[in-house]
């Protein structure tokens, strides 16, 4: 036995059955990151909140942790996957809408024209996800996005949207899970298109994504059963502002732990950043157009520039997908 393994099973001896489980969850943990200051941060973190001699040891219930998706758990461009989901459903119901060959913003959704789409300005993208969010039940709804994952493909990568999420922050979501935190998604995006597949692709349950939502109403058919018909009236809209209104409504307690990518997830971060004692956050910078796509301060997806400044300033932990990713994702 060499120097380095009598030592290390020395320490083994030493140490508790549990102490040395973490070690060896710690050492086996993030294969897909960079050695690098970014993995350092996340490393040291989990460990001083989950040592309980740690005097920043905290309680397994109080370990929340929040995800934005869009932008930080998988690829938002070159537009929004729920957009594309909208954009998708267009063309499905088009044989029953004959007048949307010639009415805006339909028409330039049919001929592929996403300038066209992007130009009809917000009226135009509320007509398209009222047409395909509305007037439907919830359960059908479920359905509609479920059968998209499974067929739709990225116009770069040819994969379904499902598939390009992030390893790196799968790994990092598993990382958690295992040192006792509670995990949720907090996202802008629509509640309803982010809870069928979540618990799937994340191991994120529904009752664990917080998202924007419309109204829905209760109506029972004619054939007596029961459903929930979807408004297209808007209830909450979780971005900016109101990511920590959220959090707070439909969590009920501050998280320790917050990674976004953007501008809209900034009084997130903030909130999070104000609470008392050991803190985390972080911001994924897109800077990697070869695997992925480069982009910050001027995109109109995902646009990174008051967080930054606020990331800089504050010393939150930036990763940049170039440097601290050895994959992107998964094979």
């Amino acid at each position: 036995m060499d120097r380095r393994s009598l030592l290390a099973s020395m320490l083994a001896a030493a140490l508790p059955a549990s102490s040395v489980v973490s070690a060896r969850a710690q050492a086996a943990a993030l294969p897909s990151w960079q050695e690098g200051p970014a993995k350092a941060s996340i490393m040291e973190f989990v460990a001083r909140v989950t040592r309980p001699n740690s005097p920043d040891f905290v309680l397994a219930d109080e370990r929340i942790a929040v995800f934005d998706n869009d932008g930080t758990l998988w690829c938002e461009q070159p537009i929004y996957s729920q957009l594309a989901f909208a954009l998708d459903q267009v063309k499905l119901l088009a044989p029953a809408h004959p007048e949307w060959q010639t009415q805006e913003p339909f028409k330039s959704v049919l001929a592929n024209d996403l300038a066209g789409v992007v130009r009809s300005g917000e009226q135009g993208i509320f007509e398209i996800m009222t047409v395909t969010h509305a007037g439907m039940a919830t359960d059908e709804f479920d359905r509609a996005v479920m059968a998209w994952t499974r067929t739709a493909r990225h116009p770069r990568y040819h994969r379904g949207y499902t598939e390009l999420v992030f390893q790196p922050m799968l790994e990092l979501l598993e990382f958690l899970r295992q040192s006792d935190f509670k995990i949720f998604v907090v996202s802008g995006g629509g509640i309803d298109f982010m809870r069928p597949w979540m618990q799937a692709v994340y191991g994120i349950p529904p009752e664990r994504v917080v998202g924007s939502s419309g109204m829905a109403k209760y109506v029972v058919g004619a054939d007596g059963r029961p459903a929930l018909i979807k408004d297209s009236k808007i209830d909450f809209v979780d971005d900016g502002p109101g990511k920590p209104v959220g959090i707070h409504k439909f969590i009920g307690r501050r998280p320790i732990f917050a990674f976004g990518n953007s501008d809209g997830d900034l009084q997130m971060l903030q909130w999070t950043a104000a609470g008392s004692g050991a803190r985390f956050m972080g911001i994924v910078h897109h800077t990697d157009a070869d695997r992925e796509y480069a982009y910050d301060r001027n995109s109109s997806v995902g646009k990174l520039d008051k967080a930054w400044d606020e990331a800089m300033k504050e010393r939150w932990i930036v990763v940049d997908m170039k440097q601290d990713w050895k994959v992107v994702f998964p094979s």
